[in-house]
């Protein structure tokens, strides 16, 4: 008999790390007032492996905006004031074409902030977007990179009604400890210590229709920032079609396939199936741990369920595996994160609009 289905919706989770550099500028007061107030407990900044639901973030992008009267987290000496974002929005649905609206967010980011910025070229089939700044510390830099590049392939996804796929993404600074992040945000092709910082796409989708309307720019917004910084999720991959198979059995804690079954359902082999999500940063056993390991944190935060009842719940034959999973993926045990996570409650607080 297999256990009740649990629902795990919006289950994402988002990497510790972008948790710290969304509250560097704050000073210790702030930062504990915006943390409690999104349910984010202080003690799992500790823990450098450990992960926060993406609706967790989002609250926290916007209570860190409210907090310090600024969108873009005070990356920039030119505050980006609330507001601001829903104006340059607006601006884009005029557009004829991806490629204009795309040059009108660059354009529109270049009034916004002072410090950082990008432009669009195109060489042959393929349009880049290459990143200027002038920040000189190395984190603050880094972050205002991601977010920058988050927002604008946001934007573009948005905006065409689709995911934009890059073919490639490359940085200007080191490798970070969450690189593996990058994959999903960006591309799997990355390059760091490169020569600049830019992204690739395919330039024939610079011609795509702008597909959004008022009714689309609200129900965006109502949504935003999650709708942004989760948008570039590649639904038509291969890495999405196995993780909507495998999905079920998280959610109804129904048997795992082997790889060899889904490839066969998918009409490949299984060396064609591994190759196909390795060229996507991916594999079989990555997909199954980050399912698992979204799931566990949500049932270990938002319900009661014992360890053992969630290792079961998860597919795990004895708890005891499921302890050493849970402490390769965030560094300790999954009692020690549901005792830290414990302020954190039962739900998330309701998720407040980005500029009203």
């Amino acid at each position: 008999m297999h256990p009740a289905p649990v629902s795990l919706e919006e289950k994402d989770t988002v990497s510790i790390a972008f948790v710290l550099a969304a509250v560097a500028r704050l000073d210790g007061a702030a930062r504990a007032r915006v943390l409690q107030a999104v349910g984010i407990p202080a003690e799992l900044l500790r823990g450098p492996q450990s992960r926060v639901t993406a609706d967790a973030f989002a609250a926290l992008w916007l209570a860190v905006a409210a907090e310090m009267d600024d969108e873009f987290f005070g990356l920039d000496t030119r505050r980006m004031k609330p507001g601001s974002f829903k104006l340059l929005c607006r601006s884009l649905l005029p557009a004829a074409d991806l490629g204009q609206a795309l040059r009108r967010v660059l354009r529109g980011f270049g009034c916004l902030l002072d410090d950082i910025g990008a432009e669009l070229s195109v060489c042959g089939g393929e349009a880049r977007i290459v990143v200027s700044h002038r920040i000189q510390d190395e984190d603050t830099r880094r972050f205002a990179v991601e977010t920058f590049l988050v927002l604008v392939h946001g934007l573009m996804c948005w905006l065409a009604g689709r995911r934009i796929p890059l073919r490639w993404a490359r940085f200007a600074y080191p490798r970070p400890a969450h690189a593996r992040e990058y994959a999903l945000m960006y591309s799997p092709q990355l390059e760091f210590d490169a020569p600049d910082t830019a992204v690739a796409f395919d330039a024939a989708l610079l011609g795509a229709p702008v597909v959004q309307d008022e009714r689309g720019l609200k129900l965006f917004l109502a949504a935003a920032p999650r709708s942004v910084f989760l948008k570039y999720r590649n639904e038509e991959g291969t890495a999405a079609r196995v993780r909507r198979r495998l999905k079920p059995c998280v959610e109804a804690g129904a048997e795992w396939p082997r790889l060899e079954t889904v490839a066969a359902e998918l009409h490949q082999s299984a060396n064609t199936l591994r190759r196909r999500l390795a060229a996507e940063g991916a594999s079989y056993q990555g997909l199954k741990d980050a399912l698992r390991r979204d799931a566990a944190i949500h049932l270990l935060t938002g319900t009661r369920l014992s360890v053992e009842a969630i290792a079961a719940r998860l597919g795990y034959e004895d708890a005891s595996a499921f302890h050493r999973a849970f402490r390769k993926w965030l560094g300790m045990q999954p009692g020690e994160y549901r005792a830290r996570a414990a302020p954190q409650g039962a739900a998330l607080p309701a998720q407040p609009r980005l500029s009203p």
